[in-house]
């Protein structure tokens, strides 16, 4: 019920706002209402945050990956390889547009590389900011 709130609240955020709907978007807005429930003093996203996080090393996830920088590469506008050597496509939404616009896809992969990365799930406010930060590049 209350996720089912959440987006009812993202949709509204979306519909009284300029921002040009689509799926990303969406996916925004939902985080949004997510982090506003978490955190009443919340106040939108930030892409220098989502950088800071980008490029951290965290010494609370698995050793072997301990920024998203060790698959990713240092610039999100880059191709980056998993550890078994397969391509990954850029994480830029200007170099893959298709980034961030599946939510189950962006779940899957936040619940994954966050656990692996910082040791735990991602928080809204962290996935907001990360996405805010590739929709920048």
């Amino acid at each position: 019920m209350k996720r089912l709130l959440l987006v009812g609240a993202a949709l509204a955020l979306v519909a009284t706002t300029n921002v040009q709907a689509g799926p990303r978007e969406d996916i925004v807005a939902l985080l949004m209402a997510e982090a506003s429930a978490e955190d009443a003093a919340f106040a939108g996203f930030s892409g220098e945050r989502g950088q800071i996080l980008f490029s951290s090393n965290f010494n609370t996830g698995k050793p072997e990956t301990p920024s998203c920088t060790s698959c990713h590469s240092t610039s999100p506008q880059n191709m980056g390889e998993t550890r078994a050597g397969k391509p990954i496509e850029p994480i830029a939404v200007s170099k893959t547009p298709e980034r961030f616009t599946d939510p189950e896809k962006v779940e899957k992969w936040f619940r994954r590389n966050c656990r692996s990365v910082i040791g735990r799930e991602c928080t809204a406010l962290e996935k907001g900011d990360f996405i805010t930060y590739m929709m920048s590049q």
